[in-house]
Parts: structure tokens; C-alpha cells; sequence
């Protein structure tokens, strides 16, 4: 016979275990937990430990609080100038609040798919075709307020919108890829002609400053060359003053030592001879020997004009 007691035992154990599997309720970090009580809202859990009414008390599936990211599938628009285009966007949101997540709409997910493919429809339509296609970042800014302020209501908060395809119908495209290729073609012959130019212009600069440096070297060359003409005129022009002045210093020096020597008629005689002589053998062109070569008046003037011939042949 089973010992009532160990029955009551195992019965107690087994509604402990229920209580704890049905009543208590750990949330996770960056999540939230929607609680009704008799299908009324109750309260919002935060991350933790928590307790509910058994039997009484509901809790929703959890509600992450971290930031989402939902790639919705390319939406056909229209633009202004009636080209049909295909454009995919990327929505960033953030749920800020759980009870209004889960009673404001039904299938948040959903709702906020056809309110970016409805919203992207009206940017679109406003825009031509070469508009759309140089305007994301607009076209993004608009998105992102109005789908920030309709999703309000759903406890929602979007962050950012990003559209990341815009596919023009093939034909357009093959005109945007010609075009293109036009516009490259065009810049690397303009780049190619400036690079010939600047090459043209350096090879220029260069020959012109080779010509005015070779200019500037033989202009110094001729230069240097009458500077030391001139130089060698000077010192020889010095050198036969200098001669000149010495030989007329001599003679002067003679005959004033002869003077004051006080030499007779003999002496004077015999130097006139030495004289004579060396007038001869110089390069005196004129020499004049007075008849009276004893006396010195003479002797003298004979003296006179050595000297004074002397210069005249040198010039």
C-alpha cells in the first residue's frame, strides 16, 4: 500500500514544477514582454525575473528592442516623365514601444512594407527620370520622415530609409551606358590634348632658357676675353712708361753726376764718344753730331736731342 504522504509529496513537487515552468518568466537583455491578465494589457516586462498569476496571466511572445533592418523587394514606380523603374529599398527601425507594437497594428512588418512601396510611389511621381537617378539622398530624407511620423502609432521609430537599387527599363539603360562612355571617351581626349599641350610648353621653356643661358655664356666669354685685352693693353702701356721714365731718369742722373763731378774737357770728351755710341746702337732714329764735337755746348746738345728723339721713336 502507497504511503499517502509520499503521494501528497510527489503531488506538491509536480505543481511546484508547473508553477515555476508557467510563472516565472526571465526576459532577455534588449527585449520586452507584453502581459495580459484576462485578455486585458496588463503591464511591460523589462529585461529580468518575473512572476504571473497562473492561469490568469498571459505573456506575448517577447518584443526585441534592438534596431532592425528589412530589405524590402523592388517596387515598380513611375516617374514624372512616364518611364516605368524598378526600385528596392533598405528600412532601419527601432521599436520604442511594445504595447503600442502590439495592439497598434496588425502585422507591424507588413504595414510598414506597403507604406514604403506607397510613400516611394508619391517621391517618384513628383521626380523625372534624370532626377530620381542623381537625387538618393532626397529621396531617402523624405521617406524616412514620413515613415517616422506614420509609424508613430505603431510604436515605432525609423531611423533611416536607404534606397539601394534604381533599375531603369533596358533601353534607358543602354542609352545611360552609351552616354556614359561618350562622357569618358570625351575626358581622356581632353586629358590626353591638355598633356600634349603642357609637354609642348615645357619642351618650349626649355629650349628658351638653354638659348638665353647659352646667350648669357658667350656674352661672358666676350666680356672676360676685352677685360683681359684691356688688362693686357694697361700693363704694357705701364711697362714702356715705366721703361721710359727709367731711361730718361738715368740720363738725368748722368749728367748730374758728371756736373758734379766737375770732369775736365778730356772726360767729357770721351763720354760724348760713349755717348755717341750707345745712341747709335739704341733705337734713336735721329742723331745730330755737332761739328765741334770738343766742345760742350755741343756735347750737350747732342745730348739734347738723343733724348728728345728717344721718346718720339718709342711713340
Amino acid at each position: 500500500m502507497i504511503d499517502p504522504v509520499l503521494i501528497a509529496l510527489i503531488v506538491v513537487v509536480v505543481l511546484v514544477v508547473l508553477f515555476s515552468v508557467t510563472c516565472i518568466k526571465i526576459v532577455p537583455q534588449a527585449e520586452a514582454a507584453i502581459v495580459e491578465r484576462l485578455g486585458s494589457y496588463l503591464a511591460t516586462w523589462d529585461n529580468g525575473l518575473h512572476i504571473k498569476v497562473p492561469f490568469i496571466d498571459r505573456v506575448r511572445p517577447f518584443v526585441s528592442l534592438k534596431e532592425q533592418v528589412f530589405d524590402f523587394p523592388p517596387q515598380p514606380v513611375i516617374t514624372k516623365d512616364n518611364v516605368t523603374m524598378s526600385i528596392d529599398t533598405v528600412v532601419f527601425f527601432k521599436i520604442v514601444d511594445p504595447k503600442l507594437f502590439s495592439y497598434g497594428v496588425e502585422n507591424p512588418i507588413i504595414a510598414i512594407e506597403n507604406l514604403t512601396a506607397t510613400t516611394l510611389r508619391n517621391i517618384i511621381g513628383d521626380l523625372d527620370l534624370d532626377t530620381t537617378l542623381v537625387s538618393r539622398d532626397t529621396i531617402n530624407a523624405k521617406m524616412r520622415s514620413i515613415l517616422d511620423e506614420a509609424t508613430d502609432a505603431w510604436g515605432i521609430k525609423v531611423n533611416r530609409v536607404e534606397v539601394k537599387n534604381i533599375t531603369p527599363p533596358a533601353a534607358i539603360q543602354q542609352a545611360m551606358e552609351k552616354q556614359m562612355k561618350a562622357e569618358r571617351e570625351k575626358r581622356e581626349a581632353v586629358l590626353l590634348a591638355e598633356g600634349e599641350k603642357q609637354a609642348a610648353i615645357t619642351i618650349t621653356e626649355g629650349n628658351k632658357q638653354a638659348q638665353i643661358l647659352a646667350a648669357e655664356a658667350e656674352k661672358q666669354t666676350v666680356i672676360l676675353a676685352a677685360e683681359a685685352e684691356k688688362e693686357k693693353q694697361i700693363r704694357e702701356a705701364e711697362g714702356e712708361a715705366a721703361a721710359i721714365l727709367n731711361v730718361q731718369q738715368a740720363t738725368a742722373d748722368g749728367i748730374r753726376m758728371v756736373r758734379e763731378a766737375g770732369a775736365d774737357h778730356a772726360v767729357l770728351t770721351l763720354q760724348a764718344y760713349e755717348a755717341f755710341k750707345s745712341a747709335a746702337n739704341g733705337r734713336a732714329t735721329k742723331i745730330i753730331i755737332p761739328s765741334d764735337i770738343q766742345g760742350i755746348a755741343g756735347l750737350a746738345a747732342s745730348l739734347k736731342e738723343i733724348v728728345t728723339d728717344a721718346p718720339e721713336a718709342k711713340a
